[in-house]
């Protein structure tokens, strides 16, 4: 298995797949209501419709740099608003979230090998960018997790 292989291995498995860690970020979203969706856990804190909008967006910003070579923000910010809930904008949000997926895992497979140890402008290399990239969706999907047992517990008391 070359290191893309194994990259993208690991993006797929994160995504949707059976990772080590815990369950695959479509098996978490797969049940959320769109209630769950919505709702915001603290004045402060991102709910899941912010986080699925976040990785959304960091998404295509890192499939855009590895098609360009040069850092940037996401074109919708770091975190974009939240539309007026509907069930069609909750499935709008999750269909953009695996249509970023299918994406950068197109750019990586564009890309091949040699673009690995490039750096992103003076930022990190392209292998530590998209290592980062599945560790990030790791970690706000775990956080999905956690509010979704959280949303349950309190409705089931």
């Amino acid at each position: 298995m070359t290191e893309i292989e194994r990259i993208i291995s690991e993006m797929e498995e994160a995504h949707a797949g059976h990772p080590w860690h815990g369950p695959s970020r479509a098996s978490v979203l797969a049940d959320v209501t769109l209630e769950e969706a919505a709702r915001q856990p603290s004045p402060r804190g991102h709910g899941i419709w912010a986080l699925v909008l976040h990785m959304r967006a960091w998404t295509e910003e890192v499939a855009r740099r590895v098609r360009e070579g040069n850092p940037g923000e996401p074109a919708d910010g770091d975190f974009p608003p939240v539309p007026a809930p509907s069930l069609a904008s909750w499935r709008d949000s999750l269909d953009a979230l695996e249509r970023a997926h299918r994406d950068v895992v197109d750019a990586v497979r564009e890309a091949g090998v040699n673009r690995l140890d490039e750096r992103i402008g003076t930022g990190p290399t392209c292998r530590v960018m998209l290592h980062g990239l599945a560790q990030h969706d790791a970690y706000h999907t775990g956080q999905i997790a956690i509010l979704k047992r959280i949303y349950r517990d309190v409705e089931a008391s």
